[in-house]
């Protein structure tokens, strides 16, 4: 689990942060609880996880909404 929170917390940075984002959360926290032995790694993907979300935020307060836009 630790290790699919980081997987799916890198790519959240740039895609899917609303989707990725807490998934990556959810795993860390779950992976966590458990008592992994990829502590670091647990760590690391809700860290991912979290800037993804603050990321979006950003986006979304500064009106884009979204990286990239196809016109």
């Amino acid at each position: 689990m630790a290790v699919a929170s980081f997987l799916l917390g890198l790519p959240g940075l740039l895609v899917l942060n609303l989707v990725l984002g807490p998934a990556a959360i959810v795993l860390a926290l779950t992976a966590l609880t458990r008592g992994t032995r990829r502590r670091g790694r647990a760590l690391l993907g809700l860290v991912l996880g979290v800037a993804g979300l603050v990321i979006q935020a950003v986006l979304a307060v500064a009106g884009h909404g979204v990286l990239w836009s196809v016109s």
